[in-house]
């Protein structure tokens, strides 16, 4: 699941090539920090080849030009590191930068949206809360004539592919963060037969948001980023707050796609962050609930020589590494 994006890239001359044994190398990249991930598939599972972390120094504003120039440089710098494979990555923007929203398109109307009808297209802009005319939208089909509407500015965009482009990197595509997520459960933790048709709600706490994905596997069926993460969930009333969101999502999804029904919670969580607030969470949603951690779910031949420092793990590898497994 990509943006559109090929006629920017083509102008600005990035090569695109497919990875040969390895996977491309997932960049997360958010407003506070920068994750990068990189993995191989193989029949017994998935190694990480290279993985690091990287935080925003409190001096630079997230997405100012200070921020930006850090950004290429830190990327630059880690991926002139041979531990890494190849030049190819598939990025993210970050979940404060792109607007997601749900909304009812019949078949006709899709395929008319798909011929880029201009109708249907001002139907869906008609649904977002600000100025369109810089904006590129990315509908994603769900079930039931639903779509999900991601959508962000250009110069948004033009921002982080410069940060590509500088850091001499090629860019495989860039990517949403539901559609990593959903990667990742699928990859790691929706392995079963019977996982193929489940509907799961996948929740990935962040240091200051949650974000929650109700997916069929990989494809998508909802998603929502909650301003309320590990830094807020010192106090009983973020908890409420949390849990009031959560259940907001789940009664959303209820409504859109009437009789799908979630059968499970699944956390995507760094190794040592808090079980406890999830048992929580799902004792007060009434749900049945797992606990997926990434970076246990992959094999790590040499921790030390794959970026793996063993003081940070209260990292959320999730999203990273679905996107090295885009």
């Amino acid at each position: 699941m990509v943006w559109a994006l090929k006629t920017p890239l083509h102008r600005r001359g990035v090569i695109l090539r497919r990875s040969r044994k390895w996977c491309p190398i997932g960049v997360d990249m958010g407003s506070d920090s920068l994750r990068l991930a990189q993995l191989e598939r193989g029949e017994e599972g998935a190694t990480l080849i290279a993985a690091d972390v990287r935080y925003r120094p409190e001096a630079l504003e997230g997405g100012s030009a200070g921020w930006q120039r850090w950004a290429m440089e830190t990327i630059s710098e880690l991926t002139a590191d041979s531990k890494y494979r190849g030049r190819e990555v598939v990025a993210v923007l970050p979940a404060s930068e792109i607007f997601v929203e749900h909304i009812k398109l019949p078949q006709a109307e899709w395929d008319r949206l798909r011929r880029s009808n201009p109708e249907t297209i001002s139907k869906i802009k008609q649904e977002l809360p600000f100025d369109c005319d810089d904006m590129v939208i990315r509908p994603v089909p769900a079930e039931q004539d639903n779509v999900v509407v991601i959508a962000t500015r250009r110069q948004i965009i033009d921002r982080h592919l410069a940060i590509y482009e500088k850091a001499e990197l090629q860019i495989k595509s860039i990517a949403i963060w539901p559609a990593a997520l959903a990667n990742t459960y699928a990859g790691f933790f929706g392995r079963r037969e019977s996982d193929a048709e489940s509907i799961v709600m996948l929740i990935c706490i962040e240091d200051n948001s949650a974000n929650v994905v109700i997916c069929r596997h990989k494809n998508l069926l909802f998603a929502r980023s909650v301003a309320i993460g590990a830094n807020q969930l010192g106090t009983e009333e973020a908890m409420a707050r949390l849990i009031l969101e959560l259940a907001a999502c789940r009664q959303h999804f209820s409504t859109m796609h009437g009789d799908g029904e979630i059968e499970r919670l699944i956390f995507l969580l760094g190794p040592l962050q808090s079980r406890e607030i999830c048992l929580a969470i799902a004792k007060q949603l009434e749900m049945p609930a797992q606990i997926g951690d990434p970076l246990g779910a992959v094999k790590i031949l040499d921790a030390g020589g794959a970026g793996i420092d063993r003081r940070q793990l209260q990292t959320n590898w999730s999203v990273a590494f679905g996107l090295s497994l885009s």
